[in-house]
């Protein structure tokens, strides 16, 4: 019997630890574990929490179709975690044990810890390389060394996809598992006690019918347009694909397969921006991989540590409650909250609001987003944060600073979004609706007047920043 231990992987199709474990036939049987004080001190959003719990239900129904049981139990914190999965092969007797392997350096001790622990009841331990198409160590540049720059890591990447011939599997029956008896007790059911706070993401899918489905439709009907739309948000111009991305109920191999199927190069411009999108996704996983401090609140960049940062309690409150007087990040920000999701662009406005207006810690920002997003990635997550500050590996300038009015009347011209989020705006003409403090009848508005001026807080960002690096 093999054991195949299950993470952000979420999914029978195109996994490899379940594939490898399938090939060599014999029965095999599937573990999740749950750690919830560990969920807790990592600030794992409940809406995320909640996809989690409905996906294992929808996945234990297509691994029982296969014949192969999908085991649950929970352990209060993640360094426990080997130990029960270590306790659990034992106990089934399992040959081997196999997990797909993850690259933030706690994941990785983990990992090792439990190789460690099946090696003294001499059972085979199996890390398979399953999150990126192209594992860390696989992209390297001619010194040798890992990319610490985006485009010359793309250029790699794609130079290495077009001479990879993709292979997304499909999961093959199982010979059907005899459970010892102490062991039917963690077979996961519906009602299995979920020890962790949860808010409905029914608006999401489940099942893998419909992710693929999801995936499919977004091929067929969006992607195309993808370079000219992605940036609006009051329109639906992005795949809005990253939750399953981030539990595992779906691969970038899958999505990468999907977007070049009976393509002939070069891909048309909005094939070719989403394929730039999945690859920085992949960048962001080689980056924690090399780089441990990433996984530690440090800055990739060394200097990033001597900026001195501000903490206005009231200003950051205004800004999670979106009540910062600037519409669009305002309107970003209860978008965030009512849905636990955020379009793209408006991730990029309000994380440079928080740094570069209210001169707040970055990791402030990064930890609200975790706490409250349907696909929070913690790679993708720190990557973006980081980049946003500056502080990242190829992060943006730092004297790059969004305006977040000239953002407003960019990509919310006619002012749809705004309007969608902040009701009390419905009145305002388009003329002013990203800076109601200049219509004539602002008296009349139940809206906040701007916390900040941005033009000053530019200035003292400027200054910040600058002294940080002459530190």
């Amino acid at each position: 019997m093999k054991l195949v231990w299950l993470r952000r992987d979420l999914r029978v199709d195109d996994n490899t630890a379940l594939n490898e474990a399938l090939v060599c036939g014999g029965p095999v049987v599937c573990i999740y574990i749950a750690t919830p004080e560990t969920w807790q001190s990592h600030g794992l959003a409940p809406i995320q929490a909640d996809l989690i719990f409905r996906r294992l239900c929808e996945l234990s129904k297509e691994l029982s179709a296969l014949n192969i049981e999908l085991l649950y139990d929970e352990v209060p914190r993640f360094s426990d975690s080997a130990s029960r999965v270590a306790e659990v092969a034992r106990e089934l007797n399992a040959c081997m044990v196999l997990v797909n392997r993850e690259y933030e350096v706690h994941e990785c001790q983990r990992d090792d810890r439990l190789a460690s622990q099946l090696s003294i009841d001499g059972i085979d331990f199996q890390c398979c390389e399953d999150k990126c198409i192209f594992a860390p160590g696989t992209i390297i540049n001619k010194q040798g060394s890992y990319f610490k720059v985006f485009t010359p890591f793309k250029n790699a990447y794609l130079a290495k996809l077009g001479m990879h011939s993709f292979d997304v599997k499909k999961a093959q029956t199982a010979v059907e598992a005899e459970l010892p008896s102490a062991m039917r007790s963690l077979a996961f059911h519906q009602d299995v006690l979920f020890n962790y706070p949860r808010k409905d993401s029914t608006q999401w899918q489940a099942d893998t019918g419909s992710i693929i489905t999801e995936l499919r439709e977004f091929d067929a009907n969006l992607i195309d347009r993808y370079a000219k739309e992605r940036d609006f948000p009051s329109i639906q111009g992005t795949s809005k694909l990253s939750p399953y991305l981030a539990i595992g109920a779906l691969s970038v191999r899958q999505c990468m397969a999907r977007l070049m199927y009976g393509q002939t190069l070069p891909l048309s411009q909005g094939r070719e921006v989403w394929q730039s999108e999945l690859i920085w996704r992949e960048f962001y996983q080689h980056l924690i991989y090399f780089e441990t401090k990433l996984s530690k609140g440090r800055c990739f960049l060394d200097w990033g540590d001597e900026l001195r940062w501000h903490t206005n309690t009231q200003w950051r409150e205004a800004w999670e409650n979106g009540q910062t007087g600037y519409p669009i990040v305002d309107a970003a920000m209860r978008q965030l909250n009512h849905t636990g999701w955020m379009h793209n662009r408006l991730r990029m406005i309000v994380a440079s609001f928080l740094i570069k207006d209210l001169h707040i810690d970055w990791r402030v920002g990064e930890r609200y987003f975790i706490n409250n997003l349907i696909d929070g990635d913690y790679a993708a997550n720190n990557g973006g944060w980081q980049w946003c500050a500056s502080t990242g590996c190829d992060g943006q300038p730092y004297f790059r600073i969004f305006n977040p009015i000239t953002q407003g009347e960019r990509f919310d011209p006619s002012g749809a979004f705004v309007r969608q989020w902040i009701p009390e705006l419905a009145n305002v003409p388009d003329k002013y609706i990203h800076k109601p403090w200049a219509w004539p009848d602002v008296r009349n508005l139940s809206y906040p007047q701007p916390i900040v001026d941005h033009k000053v807080e530019r200035e003292v960002t400027l200054r910040l920043y600058k002294e940080a690096k002459d530190a």
